[in-house]
């Protein structure tokens, strides 16, 4: 097997096996995402947890309209697509990590478009790529 240069922050190995020649890029090792802190304050009784999402036809609808929206925003990052939306008697929070300020700004606009202004607790929290 042999390397070659072409794309940029990836490994491309080329090896030729009975006269074919097989192409594997392989992206670079990142370091593990760790939201144990994030995970350890969401285990807190006063915080919202997709676990206490109401199972009413309202919630869900208004969880899965927020999601729709936030999906097909195709300007955000894979972070702020994976935001967690938890609805209460339609009564949202929006929690996590998003990649800007912009970013978080969107998400609670789409979301305050859905449920309401007064509807919309925001804890996203802004944490730029290290």
């Amino acid at each position: 097997m042999r390397a070659k240069s072409g794309l940029v922050g990836a490994m491309v190995l080329s090896t030729t096996l009975l006269g074919a020649t097989f192409i594997f890029a392989q992206e670079p090792s990142s370091p593990p995402a760790d939201n144990t802190k994030m995970n350890q304050r969401d285990k807190s009784a006063s915080q919202p947890t997709a676990d206490q999402q109401k199972e009413n036809a309202t919630d869900r609808n208004l969880t899965r309209q927020i999601r729709q929206s936030i999906s097909k925003d195709k300007s955000l990052s894979t972070y702020a697509h994976n935001i967690k939306i938890v609805s209460q008697g339609g009564q949202v929070t929006l929690k996590g990590p998003v990649r800007s300020a912009e970013e978080k700004q969107a998400i609670e606009a789409k979301a305050q478009e859905i449920a309401g202004a007064g509807n919309v607790t925001s804890q996203i929290e802004v944490a730029p790529k290290q």
